[in-house]
């Protein structure tokens, strides 16, 4: 029996290992959510491998950013089943056509979700951690930051800090000295994570200290994320904090002191920096003077008279607090 062209379909179907790349998990999870929830692909040839139809496809983007939203996964399936995806075989047909795909590649050697790099490892993690890492290892921004902010909201920013966005960082930074990638979610995190502590500060309308508080890294460290923790944190104390940024010159550091004279100066660096440890006895003497503190580990043991240091954020935030306070 001949086939004409009327009788073939308008839009292929994609393999599991086409629509984990598009989603961003692992097909692992495809398997994983198509064996417990029925969310699997719906074209059905005998002889031939299963596809993704452009719905199916729809209802587990939609049982994605549920999960990443922080969803419970059976809640999340049942919703994405439930939703009237009506019409979207027509908006999603040009998808199908650009994603090209081999039989051989819906084998792939990924069955343990842990390994594929798409995947943020975070077994024992709390709900919420897991459901960051999985918006972050799916490269979705809208998500992440959605996430971050709504902890921001519900639990302020010392505790997101450190039970939410630090252990998917640390999970991000192990799995990239395991495997070698990665960076590319742990820049996209660091920009979610950004813009939705810019938010808390941005609220901020009438701080109690007329000078400011100067928040910089050392001359060689790129990461600054820190900062705007910190900023953050003190924002929501009614502290106003200024983030001069990454790699921030002695010399430039010295002309921020001279021209605002702050109540209180924060120094991060996570890696030595010499030329940084240096440039502390060089710091300009201002009266009133301000409190001067270094935070992170690539300070030395050798500080100058009147330099302190600080070892997490609450210690931080609390030191800052009260220097602005006078």
């Amino acid at each position: 029996m001949t086939t004409s062209p009327s009788d073939l379909p308008t839009t292929p179907g994609l393999t599991v290992a086409a629509v984990a790349r598009r989603l961003g998990v692992a097909p692992a999870t495809l398997r994983t959510w198509d064996r417990r929830y029925g969310l699997g692909p719906s074209d059905h040839s005998a002889g031939a491998h299963r596809r993704y139809s452009a719905s199916d496809v729809a209802r587990l983007d939609l049982m994605r950013r549920l999960v990443n939203a922080g969803a419970p996964p059976v809640d999340a399936a049942r919703a994405a089943m439930a939703a009237d995806l009506s019409g979207v075989t027509d908006v999603l047909a040009p998808l199908h056509t650009r994603v090209f795909d081999t039989e051989a590649a819906t084998d792939g050697s990924a069955d343990v979700e842990d390994a594929d790099p798409r995947v943020v490892p975070l077994p024992t993690a709390t709900a919420s951690v897991r459901g960051l890492g999985r918006a972050a290892a799916s490269l979705d921004p809208l998500a992440c930051t959605a996430i971050v902010r709504d902890s921001l909201d519900r639990r302020g920013v010392v505790w997101t800090w450190d039970n939410l966005v630090v252990p998917v960082l640390h999970a991000i930074g192990a799995q990239w000295e395991d495997t070698g990638r990665g960076v590319e979610v742990e820049h996209l995190l660091s920009e979610a994570v950004i813009a939705a502590l810019a938010g808390v500060s941005a609220r901020l309308r009438h701080p109690v200290n007329p000078r400011p508080v100067l928040l910089a890294c050392s001359a060689d460290e790129l990461h600054s994320l820190p900062l705007f923790a910190l900023a953050a944190a003190l924002a929501e104390r009614q502290v106003a904090a200024r983030v001069l940024g990454a790699r921030v010159p002695p010399e430039a550091l010295v002309s921020a002191i001279r021209r605002t004279g702050p109540s209180a100066v924060l120094l991060w660096s996570y890696l030595p920096d010499e030329k940084a440890q240096a440039a502390l006895f060089t710091l300009p003497v201002l009266r009133p003077a301000p409190l001067v503190l270094v935070a992170g580990p690539g300070w030395g043991p050798d500080l100058p008279d009147g330099v302190g240091r600080v070892h997490d954020l609450v210690e931080a935030v609390t030191s800052l607090s009260r220097a602005a306070a006078f």
